[in-house]
């Protein structure tokens, strides 16, 4: 059996509520909110792999819009103790979960401002959320390959929560179009 989790109830619009093979996990909004709930769904089930769908914006500029397999995470809402933008003073640094894809930074503040946009993209990472890198370094600790697709929603500049709202639904239909792609249901 498959988990397949998502942050906010719009990003799952477009899937049905029963899907052959996977049970399905809201988590809601955050770092704390995801870990909080995928951890709580490994701890009462067994599951083969962990899919995350959902949107992010594009800080890269050559990025287009569509949807985009993350290779690592990031958090860029976080300093060590010597001051280190991005670094967290426990946690890695980074969590890596495909050998190809995209970096994504993962905050808890949605990014729609170009200098937060430039800081963040001195990390590396093309594009930001809010999820990722708690469910990733969760998904690791209970050792279950996890994959995480997200669809481009916005450009994390001026505007992008209004934006947000109006293409949620049309990112949720092609996530689930790419669902039926790579598992065939």
């Amino acid at each position: 059996m498959k988990l397949l989790v998502a942050a906010h109830a719009s990003e799952f619009v477009a899937f049905e509520p029963d899907i052959p093979g996977f049970d399905t996990l809201l988590t809601g909004v955050g770092k704390i909110p995801a870990a909080y709930a995928l951890t709580r769904a490994l701890c009462e089930g067994t599951y083969d792999e962990i899919v995350v769908v959902g949107t992010a914006g594009a800080i890269d500029p050559d990025l287009e819009g569509g949807i985009y397999d993350i290779s690592a995470t990031i958090q860029h809402d976080v300093k060590g103790l010597d001051g280190t933008f991005g670094e967290h003073v426990w946690l890695p640094a980074r969590v890596d979960i495909a050998p190809e894809g995209v970096v994504i930074a993962t905050g808890d503040h949605f990014v729609d401002d170009a200098d937060a946009v430039a800081l963040i993209r001195g990390l590396d990472a093309r594009m930001v959320d809010m999820e990722s890198y708690a469910l990733a370094w969760v998904a690791q600790q209970f050792d279950v390959p996890i994959r995480i697709l997200r669809a481009v929603s916005d450009r994390a500049q001026d505007g992008a929560t209004e934006l947000w709202d109006d293409v949620v639904e049309r990112c949720s239909h092609e996530l689930r179009a790419k669902i039926r792609e790579l598992y065939g249901v």
